[in-house]
């Protein structure tokens, strides 16, 4: 089933030159890239985002990293495109994460993990309209 899902590639990837690498990986595998563009979370993205992380020990780090920097937003769509992003960037923790998956290549710590991709079509659907304002 086609559908769509949001990509961020994250502050640390952007600043360790991995963007382009990540991009053409992205497009390697089959998925289009209808949307791309590089800029700062805003401090409301990132509380909008990881609203479900509030009041736990690590969400104001968290907000902090994301904001810390400019970061890669996309909008890709394809076949089963919130799995196959999934399946690409490998797990959260990047120590779990395989080699060839981008987390796996790129990700040091479960803090700075590189990128995130919504985890579900209801998810995608409120990030594109949080990122993008659809």
């Amino acid at each position: 089933m086609s559908e769509k899902t949001y990509i961020m590639i994250k502050p640390d990837a952007v600043k360790n030159r991995h963007i382009g690498e990540i991009i053409n990986r992205i497009e390697r595998s089959g998925l289009t890239i209808e949307r791309m563009v590089l800029e700062n979370v805003t401090q409301e993205q990132a509380e909008g985002n990881y609203q479900e992380h509030k009041g736990k020990p690590f969400y104001d780090g968290l907000i902090t990293y994301i904001t810390s920097g400019p970061v890669v937003k996309m909008v890709i769509s394809g076949e089963d495109a919130v799995k196959n992003m999934r399946r690409l960037m490998g797990p959260t923790n990047p120590v779990e994460a395989g080699p060839g998956t981008i987390r796996g290549d790129f990700g040091l710590t479960v803090d700075e993990n590189v990128i995130h991709g919504s985890d579900s079509p209801e998810s995608a659907e409120r990030e594109i309209k949080l990122f993008f304002g659809e």
